[in-house]
């Protein structure tokens, strides 16, 4: 706990309120019906403030107005404190008291989100101090031990500006039919003249599930990813198969294919599984004549992880639900 501390306090950044801001946070508090949610809109717009504020200092475009916090109705209706970034995403400003080692996520902020920021307060609202950043969440209460420095939120936003973050893809529609825009059935893409590829055989896996008709619980979808020159322009392909296990898991399975002219996968392609807090779960790097490369794993109900195709310094990445 006190080599916690001390890296939280040698990273945290600390920065003044206005009195604009607090005039601000003071009008949207005094819209609300009760001092319980006056109290936690007067916070949430104040860490939104301020997470405004550091990123002008670093010249980072953002749309105050876009944002649901400054929303009276959705101020009203829920307990967000979103910032939009714009051609990036939103992002989730949470705000903590001094002295808390955890922070509130409500769910309702876990969609839609590129990352989440806290910022602590305290009882003079004089002051706030950045204490870190997280990519993703899954659960109501973060421990500020798991935060990641400022650097870090830095460079996730460059990756996101060069791969914008994608709409969260829920896994546990698929097994009722419902899919997202872009996930394709694997045939349908294979017969594609450009797409179909020049070697003679699919993957074993794929060649065996096709031909032995797998059973109604299995679903699989395809989408095509594309990292622009750095493969001579041919898309590969993220082909992602699920099936439900026993105690609510389910069973995923990962490949990504070459396609079209492209025989094999360009060496040093990676296949990356991430979790909720963006650290590296699984990963998959293609060497010389690999057609595909391919992770299996499982995971829980409503748990989320990212999936991310890189190859160099492009990558872009998929972001799924259970």
């Amino acid at each position: 706990m006190n080599n916690y501390t001390y890296q939280l306090d040698d990273s945290a950044l600390t920065l003044p309120i206005s009195q604009s801001a607090r005039i601000t946070a003071q009008q949207f508090a005094n819209q609300q019906p009760n001092s319980e949610k006056a109290e936690q809109v007067r916070l949430n717009t104040l860490a939104v403030w301020v997470v405004n504020n550091y990123l002008e200092m670093m010249d980072i475009p953002t749309d105050l107005q876009a944002s649901d916090s400054w929303n009276p109705i959705m101020r009203l209706c829920g307990d967000v404190a979103d910032l939009e970034v714009p051609s990036i995403g939103r992002l989730e400003c949470r705000p903590v008291h001094l002295h808390q080692q955890m922070c509130s996520i409500p769910p309702e902020t876990w969609e839609e989100r590129v990352g989440y920021l806290v910022v602590q307060f305290d009882e003079s609202l004089q002051e706030a101090r950045l204490l870190g950043f997280i990519p993703s969440v899954a659960t109501e209460t973060l421990p500020l031990a798991q935060l990641q420095p400022l650097e870090a939120f830095i460079d996730h936003l460059g990756q996101l500006r060069q791969s914008p973050a994608s709409p969260l893809v829920d896994l546990s529609q698929w097994f009722a039919g419902i899919f997202e825009t872009g996930w394709q059935t694997v045939e349908s893409l294979w017969n594609v003249p450009e797409l179909r590829p020049t070697y003679a055989f699919r993957s074993i896996d794929t060649v065996e599930l096709n031909a032995l008709n797998q059973a109604e619980s299995i679903t699989k979808r395809a989408k095509l990813i594309d990292l622009g020159i750095q493969i001579l322009n041919q898309p590969v392909m993220l082909i992602v198969e699920i099936s439900p296990e026993k105690n609510q898991q389910t069973s995923i399975h990962l490949q990504l294919h070459a396609t079209g002219n492209q025989i094999y996968l360009p060496p040093g392609v990676h296949l990356t599984v991430l979790d909720s807090s963006g650290t590296v779960f699984l990963n998959a790097q293609s060497r010389q004549l690999d057609n595909y490369i391919q992770l299996q794993f499982r995971g829980e109900s409503r748990e989320q992880f990212s999936v991310k195709v890189a190859i160099n310094d492009t990558s872009i990445t998929e972001h799924f639900r259970i």
